[in-house]
């Protein structure tokens, strides 16, 4: 993926965008599905941008529950800054679940004063303002799954939004166990209402693939 398709990076020129990068030591990290992309524990100001995969916001609470907080794919920003509090100091990580690609970026290099006015500063800064707007109704589209009051519910709100994304098919963005975790049920039940769903004609399966044959 060219930088340029980046939504932080947009209508900023390759040329501006080369001196960006430069003038503010942005990193380029590849990393395996697996992988821990970064812990907020240790990660200070950085603000990670996925150029290519997707990862998981993953939290671990003290008795070893794991929740999946938020799903990052090509073009979303993460980071300790851009988090919610974590006052109960939980250990917040971001765990690729493909193999990525991700630049990380120094949160103050964003938001400083430009000395020089750059347009293309101004725009950087505007366009991180509508990532989080984005990420905000992310995380109120998963405060809707946890709404519902059956695991089918659950499952078919999100293939619904997904569907709207890419279509009536579509891969999962994460696996089977990511899921259940993201939807927070226990995998088997899960495993059992797919399998249900599949048989009551809602959908066809095949591993991660998925296609919704029934949306509301």
């Amino acid at each position: 993926m060219e930088y340029r398709e980046i939504n932080l990076f947009e209508g900023i020129s390759e040329a501006d965008l080369a001196r960006m990068i430069t003038c503010f030591g942005a990193k380029i990290k590849r990393l395996r599905e697996g992988e821990v992309v970064c812990d907020y524990s240790d990660t200070g100001d950085d603000v990670g941008v996925m150029l290519e995969g997707s990862a998981s916001m993953i939290r671990t609470d003290e008795n070893g529950e794991v929740a999946v907080m938020e799903l990052f794919s090509d073009g979303d920003i993460f980071g300790e800054v851009l988090a919610f509090s974590n006052a109960a100091g939980d250990s917040v990580k971001v765990v690729a679940e493909s193999d990525c690609k991700v630049m990380f970026i120094k949160y103050g290099q964003i938001t400083k004063r430009c000395e020089n006015a750059c347009e293309h500063h101004s725009r950087l800064v505007s366009n991180m303002f509508g990532l989080i707007a984005r990420k905000t109704l992310s995380l109120s589209q998963r405060i809707e799954i946890l709404s519902k009051k059956t695991t089918r519910e659950k499952l078919m709100y999100y293939f619904n939004i997904l569907a709207k994304k890419h279509g009536r098919e579509f891969d999962l963005p994460m696996s089977v166990t990511r899921l259940a975790e993201y939807i927070c049920a226990d995998r088997s039940a899960m495993t059992r209402e797919l399998s249900r769903m599949q048989a009551d004609g809602l959908v066809e399966i095949n591993k991660k693939r998925i296609k919704l044959k029934k949306t509301f």
